[in-house]
């Protein structure tokens, strides 16, 4: 379990997808970003176009420490509609292996969860009504155990340096911040 994997498909939210790899991997992680749905190249939803280090198929699941799922719409709504990426998920969250979504993927990603208890999370305003089931919070990043969400874009890199301490450590996420002159 040392690789990360960042979801992209066509109409991500490239801020959010863009500013977490980034921070991850000043942090010394191995992030793979991975393509869902198509060829290696997805465009955002800001007409951005990035090319994927991975296809879906290409990946290990079984290797993952972290998988994360960046908004943006329609991106956040085609992750949620691939099956095979919900079941790696769900097994994913079931090996209590840490999960992370932003904007709209928490509550169109993450609802698909099948969970034991009312988990806490944060989501884009306006997609609460899809998460019944978990404790919706107005926070711009929240850590509940090994999920962590984050509100939108503005929060990208907060959200970035909160997987990184996850991950790794607050002295880590300390001196990725320092380095970027966050803090």
């Amino acid at each position: 379990m040392n690789v990360s994997y960042l979801f992209l498909a066509p109409g991500f939210e490239e801020m959010e997808a863009i500013a977490v790899v980034d921070i991850l991997r000043r942090g010394g992680l191995d992030v793979r970003t991975v393509s869902v749905g198509g060829g290696n190249e997805v465009t955002g939803a800001h007409q951005i176009t990035i090319r994927a280090d991975l296809s879906l198929e290409q990946i290990r699941p079984e290797e993952a420490e972290c998988l994360i799922f960046p908004g943006g719409m329609p991106g956040a709504q085609h992750l949620s509609e691939c099956e095979k990426l919900m079941t790696i998920l769900q097994h994913h969250y079931d090996q209590e292996r840490t999960v992370a979504a932003i904007c709209a993927a928490p509550a169109l990603v993450l609802s698909h969860l099948k969970t034991n208890r009312k988990l806490r999370v944060t989501c884009y305003p306006g997609f609460e009504k899809y998460l019944p089931d978990f404790e919706v919070v107005t926070d711009g990043v929240v850590v509940d155990g090994k999920m962590i969400t984050g509100k939108g874009p503005g929060f990208a890199i907060p959200f970035g340096l909160a997987v990184l301490e996850q991950l790794r450590s607050a002295q880590v996420a300390g001196d990725v911040a320092d380095g970027m002159l966050l803090l």
